[in-house]
């Protein structure tokens, strides 16, 4: 009996001296801290290089990129340029419209001159009934000019009077430089022909001259 308890004894001694035993609680320990962190903990596997055939999609894709970029650019210049051409027709067609007349407008300037001078020479003294041909005659000249001046601003044309005004190089042409009394240096003291503006562009400048300081 005694001989079976030490028998039973080194072997159980031998089962716990064993190398195995000793390597469980290792092995146990790491799959338990495994488990613990789960499959994210392990390392992300190195990403696969391309292949050639992905290579040349790559490229192609960079390269189509940038032909839409540029075709994109020279869209938007040539819709810029098209808009500046269609402003500048338009601006054209505009101005032939309102300055078409110009030359036109310019000859009858004269027959208007000519018609204020033939007003202004008949004496104002001798218009009276009593000489009825001279009466008739100055007021047909009176009645024709001033229709003709209602047809200039009908079609924009405006007469240009500037006496007593500030001399405006744009609108009226200097003619001299005098010091006259009672009139302020730097305007237009004589007006010796009367200027027109066609839809506020200067067609004929005033003729005028300018008082100055004495």
């Amino acid at each position: 009996m005694a001989s079976w308890c030490v028998r039973a004894v080194r072997q159980s001694y031998s089962v716990l001296a064993s190398p195995a035993l000793k390597r469980a609680p290792v092995r146990l320990l790491c799959t338990a801290t495994q488990q613990k962190n789960g499959p994210g903990s392990e390392e992300e596997p190195e990403k696969t290089e391309q292949t050639p055939a992905e290579k040349v999609l790559t490229e192609e894709k960079v390269q189509l990129e940038d032909q839409l970029k540029e075709m994109t650019e020279k869209y938007k210049r040539a819709l810029a340029d098209t808009e500046n051409l269609r402003t500048r027709s338009q601006r054209m067609v505009e101005d032939a419209k309102l300055y078409g007349i110009q030359g036109f407008c310019k000859d009858l300037l004269e027959v208007a001159d000519i018609l204020e001078k033939a007003t202004e020479s008949v004496p104002k003294e001798e218009v009276t009934s009593q000489n009825p041909h001279l009466k008739n005659l100055y007021d047909g000249l009176v009645m024709t000019e001033v229709q003709i001046q209602k047809v200039f601003t009908k079609h924009g044309l405006l007469k240009l009077n500037p006496e007593g005004q500030k001399f405006n190089p744009y609108e009226h042409e200097a003619l001299f430089h005098a010091p006259m009394e009672g009139k302020e240096p730097g305007t237009v003291a004589v007006v010796t022909k009367v200027g027109y503006k066609l839809h506020g562009r200067t067609l004929r400048p005033a003729l005028v001259g300018v008082a100055k300081a004495s």
